[in-house]
């Protein structure tokens, strides 16, 4: 909790000071925006096929990555939260998630967590190493191409759940003291 609540004072001291603050903030909940970002995720997940046919390879990590980050952002927005961090996006997920606000699967939480520990991994170290490693095409990227794209999917429909459904998301009132 303590990280998630500095994620939100942090971004608050940094905007009251006219920095762009690199957190959390409360911004007022926006369904309009949370379901653009489902749109979005939809679409980079046309876009791996795109780069499937053409093997740009190395692309479609980085694409499988942000397809569940945007996942998480709806999430997000539909608590009224605005996120310039990846490591906060997931600690409020997490946070959210274990308190029982939100049913989400932890393989998405964790693919999209951002470890310091080297022998610590997730999607953001895959999409990093395709990114910025020399070679463009990758059987490995190929061979894991439909488990990952079904887990993207899948990780679209429980944002959906949450994004779509009639229940009040509040913030808690302990992140924002």
């Amino acid at each position: 909790m303590n990280k998630v609540h500095d994620c939100f004072s942090n971004a608050k001291n940094d905007e009251e000071k006219g920095k762009k603050h690199k957190g959390l903030l409360f911004v007022g909940k926006d369904n309009k925006k949370a379901e653009e970002y489902i749109k979005k995720a939809k679409e980079n997940l046309e876009l791996c096929e795109l780069l499937k046919e053409k093997r740009f390879d190395y692309k479609i990590p980085e694409e499988w990555f942000y397809t569940l980050y945007y996942c998480a952002m709806a999430i997000l927005t539909k608590f009224g939260v605005e996120s310039r961090s990846q490591r906060c996006t997931a600690l409020f997920l997490r946070y959210i998630k274990d308190k029982g606000l939100i049913e989400y699967d932890n393989d998405f939480i964790d693919r999209i967590t951002v470890y310091s520990e080297k022998e610590e991994r997730s999607d953001v170290d895959e999409r990093e190493k395709s990114r910025y490693g020399s070679s463009v095409k990758s059987e490995e990227i190929i061979q894991k191409y439909e488990t990952m794209i079904n887990t993207c999917k899948k990780a679209i429909s429980e944002c959906e759940e949450i994004v779509f459904s009639n229940k009040e998301f509040t913030l808690p009132k302990e992140l924002l003291e």
